[in-house]
């Protein structure tokens, strides 16, 4: 996996962005802001053949802006939000065909059915993409058991879109 490494260096217009918060920052040490970034490649670095080097990508800030204090919350929900659904996860039964979310994914839905739905949706959809996965990693399977293996796919993603309806209907 290549590492991620940001480049010093921010384009004007980033540079420009940030002015207003160079002071308050220095003033305030441990200080925080929020930020939205664009970062670009600028750079790529792959070790040769048969060294322990890793590849490396290196990034620089293109485009930024930080929220004032009004906007800043509106900014924290969309970072809660990208947060959720890049980590949603859960446990699926196949007794029942359901999905549970797991604890720190309920916790991070604050209660929210959208974010609820959103959550579980992903968990459902990232445990059927392993399960296909495995199927193409895995042996190699005879026709009829290929069908089998696609019907239990096709059972549980159709699942996981029942379950949203139904909710939908609540």
């Amino acid at each position: 996996m290549p590492v991620l490494k940001f480049d010093s260096k921010v384009s004007a217009s980033a540079q420009e962005a940030l002015e207003p918060h160079v002071r308050p920052m220095y003033d305030l040490p441990g200080g925080r802001r929020m930020a939205i970034i664009e970062f670009a490649h600028i750079e790529r670095t792959e070790p040769a053949p048969n060294t322990e080097g890793k590849p490396v990508v290196k990034v620089r800030i293109v485009g930024l802006e930080v929220p004032n204090r009004d906007q800043e919350g509106a900014i924290r929900e969309a970072q809660r939000y990208l947060h959720l659904q890049r980590t949603a996860r859960g446990t699926f039964d196949d007794e029942t065909g359901q999905l549970e979310l797991s604890e720190s994914t309920l916790r991070l839905t604050a209660g929210l059915l959208a974010n609820i739905e959103t959550a579980r949706l992903r968990a459902g959809l990232s445990h059927w993409r392993d399960y296909a996965q495995r199927l193409v990693q895995g042996p190699d399977l005879t026709l009829s058991e290929v069908r089998h293996e696609m019907q239990a796919l096709y059972d549980g993603l159709t699942a996981v879109l029942e379950t949203a309806r139904a909710h939908d209907g609540d």
